[in-house]
């Protein structure tokens, strides 16, 4: 496989995973305040879109750019956090609200935080100590996201709750 075709393969992946990602949680919420475990569709595609991204970063980092190979390890755990996500909202285990956003929400950030590092400091505006930017800002906002999120949904739990 070639360079060009596994990159253009990552670059779609990590676009579906971009549209998807917000769509996915959105009919989850729903779906979960609703008093229901979130089904197919939308929501299973999700993570086979993070594996595609995560499996295709490993190959590229590994075929093409060794000198990343610390991208390697983040590709896997976004992906385990894609998992975590979906996991927690099928089984409902004690904790599976913080389990679910967070895994759900770590892994949207990582590929935000992948297009945006791409975007903004390769052949982009930010270089030197501004390239860290793109690298923490991500993180930092969805973090307050999620945070918001889960205690949105811990409320419409309880209100459904006899």
């Amino acid at each position: 496989m070639s360079h060009t075709v596994l990159l253009n393969i990552h670059v779609t992946a990590g676009a579906v995973g971009l549209l998807l990602g917000p769509l996915a949680m959105w009919r989850d919420t729903r779906e979960l305040g609703a008093g229901q475990r979130p089904a197919g569709g939308i929501s299973a595609a999700y993570p086979w879109t993070v594996l595609a991204v995560s499996l295709s970063a490993i190959v590229l980092v590994v075929w093409y750019r060794n000198d990343l190979w610390w991208l390697a390890p983040v590709a896997a755990a976004s992906y385990a956090l894609a998992v975590l996500g979906r996991y927690a909202a099928a089984r409902r285990f004690r904790g599976w609200t913080h389990a679910y956003v967070h895994g759900q929400g770590g892994s949207y950030i990582a590929l935000v935080t992948a297009f945006v590092v791409v975007a903004l400091t390769v052949d982009g505006p930010l270089d030197g100590p501004a390239a860290l930017v793109p690298w923490v800002l991500p993180t930092i906002v969805g973090t307050l996201l999620i945070e918001w999120w889960r205690r949105r949904l811990l409320r419409t739990l309880a209100i459904r709750q006899p």
